[in-house]
């Protein structure tokens, strides 16, 4: 018999005693978590297992045995990372017990057991704290004054609350980079006790907005619910991250283009790319409004690269345009997307639906479906204030239209898009190849 130790987010752990440790497998070893953590059969899909360290996060399948993929943690690092022999020599992963990726959304939010919705609220937590799910000053706010009420309750006057945020610190409840700030060292100085009474105050006012609409007891059940329906409104919600970079925009003739480091998270409703720097969205993309591929590199020194293709529009004209993203994690994200878009079409049983069966896309009705789908020519996104916002405009692409002689850049040519691989062929409004390669 050996010792295991299942994480948790929240800074917690299962500790499990196995026999045959070499030779269990993930679904074996999840009805000893379930037993541990009180957690219904009928929540067995929630969750998964992954193998996880500062260098890559993997989500395994049940017929995987974790202890053999350990052992074989520097090959995968190897093939699916960039770090150094150094770092890879000494990196060890770790066993965290966590949302399956490809558990639907409105399957979620039917859910009411309170030990399985405090694992997804200590997970969402995390993602929000960390800035892997970015979001907007109104949303974070509200999250943080849930997350206090969950740990201090709905009866704290001003005071109490004050001496919870001086003991905890504001980085307990806001994101990270919200409670340091941005700028210099002077800059930070001199506005960190300013900006901290700011977050407390809006804090204060969004705690009081909650005890005023749930009373003084609330069922915990009834906070942890209101926390994830903010979560679940971000679309991002529940991806899985792979990192990479992307070109930034040319500073001129002469001078090298530089790369921006990007988290890519994928989950059943879509692709989104992050900066990671600026925790705000880049691009975000549903599945029937792309195109995808990865190449391998060709040459020494040359990197893989996930291939997107959505429709633009340039000084009025309606263009195609490609986004490089440059990885060693591109095969893995590549096959994520597959395996989403045939879990959506049904090929698996339908385990991408809903209850009736009903598409998880988000659109907010079926007039914007209609209106932003490949059916016809999307809206123009342009750059607003959220963060959830794409930015397109500070992408380096590539864009073709369909007026001149050739595509160069990629082989196979292909007659109506770069790519095969679509949700829908008919559905998808590429234009024509294309005589001319401009950068955009």
């Amino acid at each position: 018999a050996q010792d295991v130790l299942v994480y948790l987010f929240g800074e917690s752990a299962v500790h499990l005693t196995l026999e045959g440790l070499g030779t269990v497998s993930v679904q074996e070893l999840g009805q000893s978590v379930r037993e541990a953590l009180h957690i219904p059969d009928s929540a067995q899909d929630v969750f998964a297992f992954w193998l996880c360290s500062p260098l890559l996060d993997l989500q395994l399948k049940t017929r995987h045995q974790p202890y053999k993929l350990c052992r074989q943690w520097q090959d995968l690092l190897y093939r699916f990372t960039d770090a150094s022999e150094e770092d890879i020599s000494q990196d060890e992963p770790y066993l965290q017990f966590r949302r399956n990726v490809f558990y639907p959304k409105s399957k979620e939010q039917q859910i009411e057991d309170e030990a399985v919705l405090r694992l997804l609220y200590d997970e969402a937590k995390s993602n929000i704290l960390s800035g892997r799910y970015p979001c907007d000053p109104e949303h974070w706010t509200d999250l943080g004054a849930l997350a206090l009420a969950l740990d201090e309750g709905t009866g704290l006057d001003d005071q109490q609350f004050a001496t919870v945020l001086r003991e905890k610190k504001v980085s307990s409840y806001v994101p990270a980079h919200v409670a340091i700030g941005s700028g210099g060292l002077f800059s930070t100085l001199r506005g960190k006790s300013s900006r901290q009474a700011g977050l407390q105050q809006n804090l204060l006012a969004a705690y009081r907005k909650i005890c005023t609409s749930v009373g003084n007891s609330p069922e915990p059940t009834q906070l942890l619910h209101q926390y994830l329906h903010t979560c679940h409104a971000l679309p991002y919600y529940g991806c899985a991250f792979f990192l990479g970079e992307i070109d930034k925009p040319s500073p001129g003739i002469l001078q090298r283009a530089k790369r921006k480091t990007v988290n890519v998270g994928i989950c059943l409703e879509g692709v989104y790319v992050m900066d990671v720097k600026e925790k705000h969205v880049l691009l975000g993309l549903q599945f029937s409004e792309l195109s995808w591929d990865h190449s391998y590199p060709e040459e020494e020194g040359d990197s893989h690269i996930l291939w997107l293709e959505f429709d633009g529009e340039e000084d009025g004209t309606a263009v195609n345009k490609l986004l490089k993203i440059y990885s060693k994690q591109a095969e893995l994200m590549s096959g994520f997307i597959e395996f989403c878009v045939e879990l959506r079409s049904g090929s698996e049983g339908g385990a991408a639906a809903g209850p009736d069966g009903e598409d998880l896309q988000q659109p907010a009705s079926q007039e914007a479906r209609h209106k932003n789908g490949r059916g016809g020519r999307p809206r123009m996104l342009h750059r607003q204030n959220s963060v959830v916002c794409s930015r397109v405009h500070t992408l380096s692409t590539i864009s073709y239209v369909d007026t001149g002689k050739e595509i160069k850049r990629l082989k196979p040519k292909r007659a109506a898009s770069f790519f095969t691989r679509q949700t829908s062929a008919p559905a998808y409004s590429a234009v024509q190849v294309t005589e001319s390669l401009e950068q955009g």
